[in-house]
């Protein structure tokens, strides 16, 4: 079963998605059933890949360039273009696994509220569920883009017709960004495939480990243009998913425009994509272009910019689900600075903030949800006592905001000190700066509790009824895992932990 295990992960999806398409309409209970079956069993099939997986055996070299040959997939697809379906997993893309199945799982019961096209909104997501898995898995750099695509459509329509007021402004902004880094990723693939192809390598032009472990563009003395160009090409591309600022404009009015159970997907998986884009292809690939000082002090900086920028919009908002959205937009700049300054210690910390985030975002945009279902408005200033009113629903909120807030024992404090271990060490005023962000991230999240939670109960708010059964299917395990990975946080750490070490070797000798 092992070696068939990352194309079950990868297809249950569809094969739900085809049972709902021979569903009639009319059956609405069945079609969400059906969701609920596909996306449980790949959640129980990504836990078991947790279970097996083995940072030993990377460490010690029995994978394939730091992946685990025991679930290595490999069967030839565009023979001509030496195209393959290639998928593996190591540390980084286990732990991502893991969080999308567990997310899209928690997801489909947050999608229970809608009653318009529920068949079409359920295939699409089930697509939509096939495309991330198949992006942390995919070892062949056109598969990859497949997946990349896969993923981009169904979001384009979940958002567009299933939205708010402005959905179609918001899917189109989503899908004219999105689509600007697809076609940067492409070029440079492109410009991979024809340069290996001219110096007699086209067979590994597209083979992901090959690539990293060949380096064929290597010359020594620095970076070439060249190298420069496709290292930038990449960024962008990455950078429009992440978000990173200036490039981040479509996140606040995808989110505020989105169904919850499309914002939970977006916010907690969609933009870890483009860190785990920067991990996987930018600096393994390139990594005489990311070890550059100059390119390590500007991704720092801009880093830091991210974590200010997005937590001052975040304390200016009135809506509240705009308000989580910037504080994605800050949380996500530790991200790229842990990446930036290539201390161990700091991208540990980088891809345990994502997965922090995509547990504490989800939670969040969940529970905005939750009161907007009852309140059919966000506007913060019309809130107020819902703790009173909602006591059961704001003790879950408390758990999901101080996740976010990063307090200790909580999934969001790991992460950020991993951080700022290691970015101290690369340059403590860079540092200085971004811990700014910690206070402003105290200030709009506490401003926020007292606004919408605290105080007396209005009569407006007599008729809000506490969480439903389904609203606490999906909160009580977020919040679950909010605590879990605080407290122990060795239980993800030690999943890619090793990962890390072969990432970091790459930048030795790069002379």
């Amino acid at each position: 079963m092992d070696k068939i295990l990352l194309t079950l992960i990868t297809f249950i999806p569809l094969v739900g998605a085809a049972l709902m398409l021979m569903t009639p309409s009319s059956q609405q209970r069945l079609i969400r059933t059906l969701a609920v079956l596909s996306t449980g069993v790949v959640f129980g099939l990504t836990l078991y890949l947790w279970w097996i997986f083995d940072p030993a055996a990377i460490k010690s070299g029995a994978g394939n360039a730091g992946y685990d040959v025991r679930t290595w997939t490999e069967i030839a697809w565009i023979q001509p273009y030496h195209i393959y379906f290639r998928l593996g997993v190591d540390g980084l893309s286990t732990l991502l696994i893991v969080m999308t199945g567990f997310l899209s799982f928690l997801a489909t019961f947050v999608a229970f509220p809608i009653k318009k096209q529920v068949k079409g909104f359920f295939v699409l997501y089930m697509l939509l569920v096939t495309g991330m898995m198949g992006v942390f898995m995919a070892l062949d750099f056109f598969l990859f883009y497949v997946f990349w695509e896969v993923m981009l459509l169904p979001m384009y329509f979940l958002i567009g017709i299933w939205g708010g007021p402005r959905k179609e402004y918001a899917a189109i902004k989503f899908f004219i960004y999105t689509l600007l880094g697809s076609v940067l990723i492409l070029l440079v693939m492109l410009a991979y495939y024809f340069k290996m192809t001219s110096l007699g390598l086209g067979e590994y032009a597209f083979n992901i480990p090959e690539l990293v472990a060949r380096r064929p563009f290597h010359v020594p003395g620095g970076a070439t243009t060249f190298q420069h160009l496709l290292f930038w090409g990449l960024f962008i591309g990455f950078a429009i998913k992440v978000p990173i600022f200036p490039f981040h404009t479509w996140l606040p009015d995808a989110h505020v425009e989105a169904p919850t159970a499309i914002s939970v997907i977006l916010a907690g998986v969609l933009l870890k994509m483009g860190g785990y884009g920067i991990l996987r292809f930018n600096y393994p690939l390139l990594p005489e272009v990311g070890a550059a000082p100059a390119v390590m002090y500007f991704l720092a900086l801009l880093g830091v910019v991210n974590i200010i920028y997005g937590a001052f919009c975040a304390l200016g908002q009135t809506d509240f689900k705009r308000m989580v959205a910037y504080s994605s937009v800050s949380h996500m700049g530790y991200v790229l600075l842990g990446i930036a300054v290539l201390k161990s210690e700091a991208v540990n910390g980088a891809i345990f903030q994502m997965f922090a985030h995509g547990i504490s975002s989800a939670m969040m945009f969940t529970l905005v949800g939750v009161l907007y279902e009852r309140a059919h408005h966000r506007e913060i200033a019309r809130f107020g006592g819902i703790a009173v009113q909602m006591p059961v629903y704001f003790s879950l909120a408390v758990i999901g905001f101080f996740a976010s807030l990063g307090l200790p024992t909580m999934i969001g404090f790991i992460g950020e000190v991993m951080v700022f271990l290691g970015a101290f060490a690369y340059n403590p005023w860079i540092t200085a700066f971004a811990t700014l962000g910690m206070l402003l991230t105290a200030a709009y999240i506490l401003w926020t509790m007292q606004r919408v939670y605290l105080g007396p109960a209005k009569p407006q708010h007599d008729k809000f009824s506490d969480c439903g059964p389904w609203e606490m299917i999906s909160l009580v395990p977020m919040a679950a895992a909010a605590i879990l990975f605080g407290v122990l946080p060795s239980i993800a750490l030690k999943i890619f932990s090793t990962s890390t070490e072969v990432f970091m070797k790459l930048f030795q000798n790069l002379s």
